[in-house]
């Protein structure tokens, strides 16, 4: 393998993460999906690695794989952290924790899907499903049309989408795929029935790890939305006023938020940043997800409808092609652009340890 901590494919980014850690002597918690095996017939897991005192107060999560195909460049960012002696010795200095959760969405990863093994967007499953939950009209109206019978689509399914863009907008069309729904199983940005494996392995391990800590920050890396290159910072989900004006503190005045209006991302019910603020509210919680940009919005979003075809028709003969161009989507061959990932998720990395280090420590 060369030096570069981009892989073509989540073995060959387990790999990376795995080697980096055990060449610092970074101890690595490996847990596994049951009876679930990726694209090249390996194993699916999520690696943990721990940087820092074990009863730091101040705890940074860092969190790859999310949306599966997106957690080639989070993966990156965190087989950099970890080679990366300069920078762990500045968090050391500053007594915070690091949690490395390395590809959150395994099955995802591996297989080149937004989605997990059960078709459940990670960002949308964080939910109260004790309450009943949204129903989202805009995505009703469009369900028939984003996952059609073949791919690539109809002419008169493309003259169709390209009308509703027309007649309502890009935001509109955004705003109704991704704000999330719970009602078709076989559709895009499904929020399931249930937490899934990784959303209840998310909230083992801030039980784990976060007990104790009054102050947690975590970022969680992503790609997809915004101009190439440019990771914007978004600060989603049930936080509060408070909570924004610590993110702005920590990692800009540019940190966007659905919450004031300063972002084109719909503030999603149930994204995974979520289980934080709900399963430690003995802590402090400061989290972000960044944005890394790529294509265009409609060709993403085209992407998103062909992953979900292919998942449809698994065995069809171009779904290997389809696959590769929902990854080539995400994640970026270029070496300019990888080196914008790799030094903007640095600086955040920094900047989310400093803000941490500024926070008081004492019980809220």
């Amino acid at each position: 393998m060369s030096a570069t901590p981009f892989s073509a494919t989540y073995s060959e980014a387990r790999a990376r993460f795995m080697g980096a850690a055990a060449a610092r002597g970074i101890a690595l918690a490996s847990h596994v999906i049951p009876d679930i095996e990726g694209r090249e017939g390996e194993a699916l897991a999520t690696d943990v690695a721990r940087l820092g005192p074990a009863d730091a107060k101040r705890l940074l999560v860092l969190t790859s794989g999310t949306h599966g195909v997106e957690g080639f460049c989070g993966s990156a960012a965190q087989t950099a952290l970890l080679g990366d002696a300069a920078l762990q010795a500045r968090l050391a200095s500053l007594g915070v924790a690091v949690l490395v959760v390395h590809a959150i969405n395994p099955y995802g990863f591996s297989w080149l899907s937004r989605t997990n093994e059960d078709n459940v967007d990670l960002n949308r499953n964080s939910v109260d499903f004790a309450c009943p939950l949204p129903f989202n009209e805009g995505y009703e109206a469009l369900h028939a049309l984003l996952v059609p019978p073949q791919w690539p689509p109809s002419t008169a399914n493309a003259e169709a989408i390209a009308d509703y863009i027309s007649r309502h907008g890009e935001a509109a069309y955004q705003h109704a795929l991704t704000t999330g729904q719970y009602r078709h199983r076989d559709g895009l940005f499904y929020g399931g029935e249930r937490p899934v494996w990784s959303t209840r392995l998310i909230k083992t391990l801030l039980a784990q790890h976060a007990s104790h800590c009054t102050q947690i920050g975590w970022i969680d890396f992503h790609t997809g939305l915004g101009p190439a290159g440019h990771g914007e910072k978004i600060c989603a989900g049930r936080l509060d006023a408070a909570e924004l004006e610590r993110a702005r503190a920590w990692w800009g005045a540019d940190v966007a938020s659905p919450l004031d209006g300063s972002t084109i991302a719909s503030n999603v019910g149930g994204p995974i940043l979520d289980t934080l603020r709900t399963s430690c509210p003995h802590a402090q919680a400061t989290a972000i997800a960044i944005e890394f940009g790529t294509v265009p919005l409609v060709p993403m979003l085209h992407m998103l409808r062909a992953d979900v075809w292919v998942r449809r028709h698994p065995h069809a003969p171009e779904a290997t092609a389809i696959r590769e161009q929902i990854r080539a989507a995400f994640c970026f061959d270029d070496p300019q652009w990888q080196g914008q990932i790799l030094g903007q998720s640095r600086v955040a990395i920094l900047q989310a340890a400093l803000g941490l280090a500024r926070m008081p420590v004492e019980a809220r």
